[in-house]
């Protein structure tokens, strides 16, 4: 889904945990601003619930950015979904999704990120804009396909780094079915770990390792970026 490159990082040092909690919980109060600030009626703010525990944030911060999310807090969410398009070095498709309170501080920030690639080129058509549901569910080899039919989903593909003795699968949905695959794959068991809107690439790109090497180098330090919700690549 043009996200592997970040694999190999899922392991996060002590100092980058206060940055993955900071985002997780701003995505938290996001998806319980989009519906209802429960995660039993929300599919999407439940999934953001069940990652951020997974990932060790505090009970009472995830709490918090539910209740700031509603709107029952004295702070107000003023964030906007703010898309940037270009190029990494040797011409590889980028798509960062940052959510940010101020545009203007974002914006300069991006540029300096691209200064190796070419930010601002229209890559968007190399790219299709569909939901995507990331999940794993107990017993190897079960048979994905069979899932994405009985979930409605309109394409899947292989989960990497699944734990062993599961299944995982990465399920590509029609944008106004996102809300419905993913609470159909929960009531058949399957553990939701992503479900959002995203880019998927129409053909990825293969580089050399001295190549590659930079390019997740590139990706990386964009990642790193607080504002930063999302980066899709082409990059096989």
């Amino acid at each position: 889904m043009g996200r592997q490159w970040l694999q190999k990082n899922r392991e996060i040092n002590a100092a980058k945990r206060g940055k993955l909690f900071s985002k997780l919980a701003r995505e938290i109060a996001i998806a319980a601003k989009s519906g209802l600030p429960d995660p039993a009626m929300n599919p999407r703010l439940a999934v953001t619930v069940e990652a951020a525990r997974k990932a060790s944030v505090p009970n009472d911060v995830i709490a918090r950015a539910i209740k700031k999310g509603a709107g029952l807090l004295d702070e107000k969410i003023e964030m906007q979904l703010v898309t940037f398009e270009g190029f990494a070095p040797f011409k590889v498709p980028v798509i960062v999704e940052c959510m940010t309170d101020n545009q203007k501080r974002t914006a300069p920030e991006m540029r300096a990120l691209f200064k190796k690639g070419q930010l601002g080129a229209k890559v968007a058509f190399f790219f299709h804009h569909r939901g995507i549901v990331e999940a794993t569910h107990e017993g190897a080899g079960l048979d994905i396909e069979a899932a994405a039919i009985e979930a409605n989903a309109q394409d899947v593909e292989p989960l990497e780094d699944v734990p062993e003795g599961q299944t995982g699968a990465r399920f590509f949905t029609d944008r106004a079915d996102l809300d419905a695959v993913t609470k159909s794959l929960r009531e058949a068991g399957w553990s939701v770990t992503t479900s959002e809107m995203g880019y998927v690439p129409k053909e990825t790109t293969d580089l050399p390792p001295e190549q590659r090497k930079e390019v997740e180098e590139f990706l990386e330090a964009i990642d790193d970026q607080d504002d930063v919700h999302r980066i899709y690549t082409t990059l096989k």
